[in-house]
């Protein structure tokens, strides 16, 4: 996986790619923008499943392959989705998919419309990346950010999920729901909130990003906060740990956002002052983790940092009682 260590003059816990951004407009000749894009190492080297904005401006989902996860060649065209009959899917618009593995299957779930009547949590399953079969729609709309948990809790797949409405959510909250058999979902429980005691970078709305990272302290996850200014939205980067055993309990959260936009590629773009996480690798060994994100709804970016690091950082957060 990517890695490359801390700037000597950068004490922050989360540090970019010197490279970024690494993939952006016309990357392939439809795309007016590729981003929000979920990614897994496989049989040697890399595959990903990519949200790719057309040039009609419509979001549809396209593989691609690498061997570095820096360096990406993208399928010039849409995943071919069949649905469980063997009938082909008629997908209106697909983005910010995510991507992991169960138990040597691969699923793919992203914000898919439901027949025209909002956006929902669309799910699919592939063994080998060439046949993909589209499952039933996770959730009634409106919902978005769909993210699955690695592992299944007492034979149920998990998922966070943030029920939302059809326009740009002027609020939101995080969800866990599980399901027997990646058909039904339930048993569905808030898990936490967008609120500005907990940072006005996470006031408005909060939603799950990479596939969370199983560590001997807790579930991992990486997520984006939403606050809003005069000048429209701005999406950064926090961490949270969860319960090993019941991810609904959240052990520790971010106060202050590990990344937020800055940079050029974050900053200008389709929709400016955007950072997304989307997917993550982690190295067990070395505690190394490399958090792909979003940057400006146009380009992908890299964001390096460790367990450790993390971790370090949740264990000294606190709320801010007053501005200094």
């Amino acid at each position: 996986m990517p890695w490359q260590d801390r700037p000597e003059d950068s004490n922050d816990v989360m540090w970019r790619f010197d490279q970024n951004p690494i993939m952006g407009p016309r990357e392939i000749p439809c795309a007016l923008g590729v981003y929000n894009s979920g990614l897994l190492p496989y049989e040697g080297g890399f595959i990903g499943v990519f949200r790719v904005d057309h040039m009609d401006t419509v979001p549809f989902l396209h593989l691609g392959y690498s061997k570095d996860a820096v360096n990406w060649d993208v399928e010039h065209e849409p995943i071919p989705f069949v649905r469980e009959d063997g009938t082909p899917s008629i997908i209106q618009w697909a983005y910010d998919p995510r991507l992991v593995e169960i138990e040597g299957v691969y699923y793919i779930s992203w914000c898919n419309s439901l027949d025209g009547h909002g956006p929902t949590i669309g799910l699919a399953a592939t063994t080998d990346f060439k046949n993909f079969t589209q499952l039933e729609n996770a959730f009634l709309p409106f919902n978005r950010n769909g993210v699955l948990f690695p592992k299944k809790f007492d034979g149920r797949f998990a998922m966070f999920s943030r029920p939302s409405d059809n326009g740009h959510t002027p609020f939101g909250d995080i969800f866990l729901s599980y399901s027997p058999d990646m058909k039904y979902w339930g048993e569905h429980r808030w898990v936490m909130g967008a609120d500005f005691k907990h940072g006005w970078w996470q006031g408005v709305k909060i939603g799950a990003g990479s596939i969370p990272i199983e560590t001997s302290e807790g579930w991992l996850s990486f997520y984006h906060g939403v606050t809003s200014t005069c000048n429209g939205n701005i999406y950064s980067v926090g961490a949270s740990l969860h319960d090993l055993k019941d991810p609904t309990i959240v052990l520790k959260r971010s106060y202050t956002a590990l990344l937020a936009p800055e940079m050029d590629y974050e900053v200008s773009g389709r929709v400016p002052n955007v950072v997304f996480p989307c997917a993550a690798l982690a190295d067990a060994e070395t505690g190394r983790i490399a958090v792909y994100y979003g940057a400006a709804d146009t380009h992908m970016g890299i964001a390096f940092t460790t367990i450790d690091d993390v971790m370090e950082y949740l264990n000294n957060e606190k709320p801010r009682e007053h501005c200094s």
